[in-house]
């Protein structure tokens, strides 16, 4: 009878730890599916007239035929594109942004200065889209003994 209980007993240790692999099996697969999102760092004016900082995701949709782990953006009409390299200790005081365009830093890297002297710093691997066309913008600096190297993407008006 000792016998019977205890293949019972094992037997239901055992489907338990089956189902708990097959299901932390699925939730690893479900994880594997979710991306961190793409975030883009916003300049914009705020209502106070001064340039403020924000993190935006850039909405990802799946490609029709392609397979799942494949997303794009919507597209953006460009006017045009070009890359710019800045000597290590370049300044640029107080501006604006002279157009809406994406800036994606290749190398090197600045620090960009906000209302109330928050910085930020644009570096490789990030997005960063200036879109503080009025008030008192901000301020650009290469920091680093290298050239800060950038591709810039300007929007269509």
């Amino acid at each position: 009878m000792r016998s019977v209980a205890g293949r019972v007993v094992l037997a239901a240790v055992a489907c338990s730890l089956i189902f708990t692999w097959y299901g932390h099996r699925g939730q690893s697969i479900v994880a594997a599916q979710q991306h961190a999102p793409v975030t883009a760092t916003r300049l914009f004016t705020g209502a106070d007239e001064l340039t403020h900082v924000e993190q935006v995701n850039v909405k990802l949709s799946p490609v029709a035929g392609a397979p799942a782990s494949v997303e794009e953006s919507e597209p953006v009409k460009v006017s045009s594109s070009y890359v710019v390299r800045l000597a290590p200790g370049f300044f640029q005081s107080w501006h604006n942004a002279d157009a809406r365009r994406y800036v994606i830093p290749i190398s090197g890297r600045a620090e960009i200065e906000v209302a109330g002297g928050q910085k930020i710093f644009a570096e490789p691997g990030r997005i960063y889209l200036p879109e503080d066309l009025t008030g008192k913008g901000h301020t650009f600096r290469v920091v680093g003994a290298d050239d800060w190297v950038a591709l810039f993407v300007e929007f269509a008006q």
